[in-house]
């Protein structure tokens, strides 16, 4: 099997040094295995998308030295099969029209039981307000999400983790998911679907073998992979890598304009500065 890795960056904001560790290190390791690197551009939210800012990851990316070995992937062409996902679902009895707010879940969920995770990787864990309401009631400005209990009432999968901090098989319940996610939004308002439900339906869709990102998105896997079982899409290996931190130890965010790659460029850096300074 060919060794096929991606990287996914938002067109939202510029690329800085925790996106270039990622982008090298799956670019690095299919090149390594003789493999093959694709480019994902994630312009879903087409709110925030911006064109200057996409055409900057390929100028940063270049710059860097990495190829891809396939035209870039833009979410935003891809719409309609994420609509038809929903659809598809919903179709089968297994969503709900949610209205809740932000400030709505926060007050539902606000005494959880001690111990108990107050958020996930789908956000602050949803309390099940909205759950049994048939999706007549829907309308653009609500959210639909999944019913877990009843869409994956028997639930018991695994996926493989190679990542320095979770090595090994991982196995996925509904009750763990119940716990630790809670219904997950299958499609925000007036968008066509949620992270999770893109990419595991662009992993698919672009045959990945390895899912090579931070590990602060490794409890997201969990969900993702009930959401391959659910839709019957195949389950990549997955590889978590560290997070670039600043000084206090912070992971860097697209806020950190100052580690901007296209600032080391300008400033005269190379790209093998910038090897240097994410520890490669």
């Amino acid at each position: 099997m060919t060794l096929r890795t991606r990287f996914a960056p938002s067109p939202t904001g510029p690329l800085h040094l925790g996106h270039a560790f990622s982008a090298i290190t799956a670019h690095d390791m299919a090149r390594a295995a003789g493999g093959q690197f694709l480019l994902r551009i994630d312009d879903i939210d087409q709110s925030r998308a911006r064109p200057d800012w996409e055409e900057l990851i390929y100028e940063d990316l270049s710059w860097l030295g990495l190829t891809w070995d396939e035209p870039p992937w833009r979410q935003s062409e891809h719409l309609s099969d994420y609509r038809a996902a929903v659809e598809h679902l919903a179709g089968r009895g297994l969503c709900y029209p949610c209205s809740c707010s932000r400030r709505d879940i926060a007050e539902a969920a606000s005494a959880p039981q001690e111990g108990t995770p107050e958020f996930g990787p789908d956000g602050r864990i949803y309390p099940g307000t909205c759950r049994g309401r048939p999706m007549s009631d829907w309308t653009e400005g609500m959210a639909i999400r999944l019913d877990l209990a009843k869409a994956l009432p028997d639930l018991d999968v695994t996926f493989t983790e190679t990542g320095p901090a979770h090595p090994g098989a991982h196995r996925v319940t509904l009750d763990t998911l119940l716990a630790q996610v809670g219904d997950p939004v299958l499609a925000r308002p007036h968008m066509a679907a949620s992270y999770h439900l893109s990419v595991v339906l662009d992993d698919a869709a672009q045959a990945i073998s390895h899912v090579i990102r931070g590990e602060d998105l490794f409890d997201a896997t969990q969900l993702q992979r009930a959401l391959q079982a659910l839709l019957g899409l195949p389950t990549p290996t997955y590889h978590h890598h560290r997070l670039i931190r600043d000084e206090a130890g912070k992971r860097l965010a697209k806020r950190d304009d100052a580690r901007a790659i296209r600032h080391y460029r300008e400033d005269g850096a190379s790209p093998d500065d910038i090897r240097r300074m994410v520890g490669l």
